[in-house]
């Protein structure tokens, strides 16, 4: 009889924590986040100075680079074909190498350099990329007597876009590639192998330098392996977003030296997958050279990516240590490494890999992991089984009736996934829809309203409610959140499953919530401790520590990634991203601790205040506050070019049609009507139609490159004075003659700047069968028009080339084609007019405005 009450007893048992409690337990967890998550992140090592050389010889010294970075960022931007890259940046770098070479141990390595000048052309996207007489500085370092030819390649670029200095793109690393060069080489470093370092001049063209070395330099054929370096933001640490592919052997020695790791497959699969809006040279690298690697770049304060405040002074000093002990690591293992000699022999799948808040690092083969999700995914339910089967013997109810509870707890539990993510996705469509989106661009923290706080609230609102209907007629409360959460472990378990079916390497983000829960639930049966009221809560909330602090790390490095990224994407909603990514980590990270605040009293009430909180956020979005863009730090970017326009009928001056002038102005990112009140309220300026869409290949629109393409329908056209025409482009066709009665060949030439856009478009039935570029678009069967984007460095000789049209009938009456032809002075901006100044001066201090002045000139042939 006491036996059966005491059962009764713990099956209405019911008491819960007073609510004050509730505000300490969440800002626990707040706690652990700033102060252990974000210190994490950002911990770099102390920057080792020029005195520290003479007590660690051997060693990466900071403060030599830093040096060095401030004088090469002094020679300012360093556009392809402008004298700052062909000229002084090449004598720059050569004048340190030889410095280095004079100081080095000519008794142990070989040293050779060469400045190499190439051209050519190839398929990039769907643009072909004619490049011609681009440079590259490259260094070879052989060690004495060595035998074997095989060869590591370290790269980065000096180039730089318009208008940026590129001390972050990619200057640092191209002064820590010369500092390890100097370290190397210096001191007795062993070395199996060459290792060859390429300062490419051609990157921002896009990807030009790279190319020219890997399929044309004497030195290409003996590479083996490649470490590539670049930048998306401004230091900070790099992160080791590609590997590979399908060489796991590069792992291993990443893992093993790496002193400071920072790397994850999601933000490899992110990158593969479209989700990042860039591309490395490791792309051609890998597709041209069939060469494996390791692909790092910097990603911190992403929002002077690309602009005028990318400069040495907001560079963090501890950056230049940090990445330099990981590169000198990381090569110097390399170039010992016995796999290098013949890498096809190590080509065996992927790895999974990820540091654990920069503390270590974890990394496996792709079926190690396999085997160990499979493991878990049956351990799982075994070990849910085995505590509903303790909980009825210890309750005294009923199995089935402690199933068919479990059975609506986690009904309760999906509908509570499907409401969280429901609110996430309606407030970003609804805040994309009313103009507010971006809110947290340059205030990351009303993320945490507008995203978390509705996944909480929808988490947890509807077992709150549950809980508190079934007072005299439930299970113990404890059990009850139990069960809650074994039901969305399950879930996670299954959706595990499916990542695995379809070959996602990133499924080890959920083994890690599963794992641990797990384990908290097992050592709770094992200590009986799951019987009481709320001793269970200490290995479980123990349990949950790890996995709380790297989800919060993951999100955390996920934000500085990605947040400023967005100002650079116009095509998609940005909200989605944010609050989806937001969504998914809140799905692995809260579900183990949401489901506690039903433990308090009032509960409701304590995660109604999260409901709350959104809505006060979504208000706040709609004020100042809410407003993007920052002066310097966070800027809305804007493309701009002063052109003068001239359409023709056809192929001769006399067949002009039209021409005119303006500024055409194409926004990056979602807000392209954020300036229409400054640029066009009281002011001389209007907003051209698009009429010439109708009729003109790309709208008429001056576009530089492919990206340009697709932010075309932002872009806008504003009527204003001619610019500067002394570089206009010019189109000469050399020869006209048939080659059977359905084929024509024309013979062209063109003339002009050092960055030119060309299009080409068929008209009728015309098609583009042959022509002097690369094959592979043709080939391919891309549509027209087809995209010709010509650059050239030292030799300005016109662009001569050949295209062949076919027809299915032999008439050849009226035009072949239509061709438009955009120049681009991109840089030397002394060649800018006033009256574009001033217009230039129109934009707010939060804008930042790259442009120059340009010409749009077509054809019909």
């Amino acid at each position: 009889m006491n036996s059966k009450y005491e059962n009764m007893k713990i099956i209405y048992n019911r008491s819960k924590i007073g609510w004050y409690w509730a505000p300490l337990f969440v800002a626990f967890w707040f706690l652990l986040y700033y102060l252990v998550v974000m210190p994490s992140f950002h911990s770099m090592p102390p920057l080792k100075t020029l005195d520290d050389e003479l007590s660690q010889p051997g060693q990466f010294i900071g403060e030599r680079a830093e040096s060095t970075l401030l004088k090469l960022t002094k020679i300012g931007p360093k556009v392809v074909g402008s004298a700052a890259n062909e000229q002084v940046a090449v004598q720059f770098l050569l004048s340190e190498i030889s410095d280095i070479i004079d100081d080095s141990r000519d008794d142990l390595y070989d040293i050779e350099k060469d400045v190499q000048i190439a051209s050519g052309n190839y398929l990039l996207w769907s643009m072909v990329n004619v490049y011609q007489s681009v440079q590259n500085v490259v260094v070879k370092v052989s060690p004495k007597n060595a035998t074997s030819s095989a060869a590591l390649l370290i790269n980065s670029h000096f180039d730089s876009v318009p208008g940026s200095s590129g001390a972050g793109d990619s200057g640092m690393m191209c002064v820590i590639m010369l500092e390890v060069l100097r370290v190397i080489t210096k001191h007795e470093t062993p070395l199996t192998y060459s290792l060859i370092f390429l300062f490419n001049g051609a990157e921002e063209n896009p990807l030009q330098g790279s190319h020219a070395f890997i399929t044309q330099h004497p030195w290409a054929p003996n590479v083996r392996a490649v470490v590539n370096l670049d930048s998306a933001g401004s230091g900070g640490r790099e992160i080791l977003f590609q590997s590979g592919p399908d060489h796991p052997w590069l792992m291993k020695y990443y893992g093993n030296h790496a002193a400071h790791p920072f790397a994850s497959t999601i933000g490899e699969e992110l990158f593969q997958n479209g989700f990042i809006p860039s591309e490395t040279d490791y792309r051609i690298f890998r597709d041209f050279g069939k060469i494996p690697g390791l692909d790092m770049a910097h990603v911190s304060n992403g929002y002077v990516y690309h602009t005028k405040f990318d400069r040495f002074n907001i560079i963090p000093r501890r950056t230049y240590q940090l990445t330099g002990d990981n590169l000198l690591a990381i090569v110097k293992a390399l170039g010992n490494a016995p796999e290098l000699e013949d890498p096809a022999k190590y080509a065996e799948g992927h790895m999974i890999f990820f540091d654990v808040l920069g503390w270590f690092f974890i990394y496996y083969p792709e079926d190690v992991g396999f085997i160990i999700n499979i493991c878990i995914c049956a351990l799982v339910p075994i070990t849910i089984v085995a505590y509903i089967w303790s909980m009825a013997s210890n309750t005294g109810m009923f199995r089935r009736r402690i199933f068919a509870k479990f059975g609506i707890l986690a009904a309760i539990q999906l509908c509570g996934v499907v409401l969280s993510m429901g609110l996430a996705i309606a407030i970003a469509f609804f805040l994309d829809a009313v103009g507010l989106s971006m809110s947290w661009f340059s205030q990351t923290w009303m993320i945490f309203g507008l995203y978390f706080c509705p996944m909480f609230f929808g988490l947890g609102i509807l077992p709150a409610i549950y809980f508190s209907r079934t007072k005299e007629h439930g299970l113990p409360l404890g059990y009850g959140i139990q069960l809650l959460m074994h039901s969305h472990c399950l879930i996670l378990t299954l959706l595990m499953v499916v990542m695995l079916c379809y070959n996602v390497r990133s499924a080890f983000i959920l083994l890690i919530c599963i794992c641990f829960y797990t384990i908290s639930v097992l050592i709770n049966m094992a200590t009986c401790a799951h019987k009481t009221n709320f001793l269970w809560l200490i290995p479980h909330c123990i349990c949950q520590i790890l996995p709380f602090m790297f989800y919060a790390y993951c999100c955390y490095a996920f934000y500085i990634v990605f947040t400023p990224m967005q100002g650079r994407e116009s095509s998609s909603n940005p909200e989605l991203l944010i609050g989806g990514y937001t969504a998914v980590f809140c799905l692995l990270l809260s579900p183990f601790l949401v489901p506690l605040l039903c433990l308090f009293r009032k509960s409701k009430t304590i995660i109604s205040l999260f409901g709350v909180c959104t809505v006060i956020f979504i208000i706040l979005a709609a004020t100042p506050v809410g407003f993007p863009y920052v002066e310097k730090t966070a800027v809305q970017r804007f493309f701009s070019v002063h052109t003068a326009r001239t359409f023709h009928n056809g192929d001769a001056a006399a067949s002009v049609n039209h021409t005119d002038s303006g500024y055409y102005v194409m926004p990056v990112d979602r807000h392209p009507k954020s300036l229409d009140n400054i640029l066009f309220d009281n002011t001389e300026y209007s907003r051209a139609n698009r009429s010439e869409c109708d009729t003109e290949i790309m709208c008429g629109f001056p576009l530089y490159s492919t990206r340009w393409v697709k932010a075309m329908p932002n872009g806008f056209w504003i009527p204003g004075p001619e610019p500067n025409k002394y570089y206009m482009p010019e189109l000469t066709i050399i020869s006209k003659e048939s080659t059977s009665d359905t084929n024509i060949i024309f013979t062209l030439e063109i003339t002009g700047p050092d960055h030119t856009s060309i299009f080409i478009q068929p008209l009728d039935d015309a098609k583009l069968v042959d022509w002097t570029f690369t094959r592979e678009p043709l080939d391919m069967g891309l549509p027209p028009p087809h995209y010709i984007y010509w650059s050239y460095a030292l030799d300005p000789t016109p662009l001569r080339f050949n295209l062949e049209f076919e027809r299915e009938s032999p008439d050849w009456s009226g035009s072949t084609f239509r061709m438009a032809v955009m120049g681009h002075r991109i840089h030397d901006d002394m060649y800018i007019e006033e009256d574009y100044r001033e217009f230039l001066a129109k934009f707010p201090s939060w804008a930042h405005v790259n442009g120059w002045i340009g010409s749009y000139t077509s054809w019909q042939l």
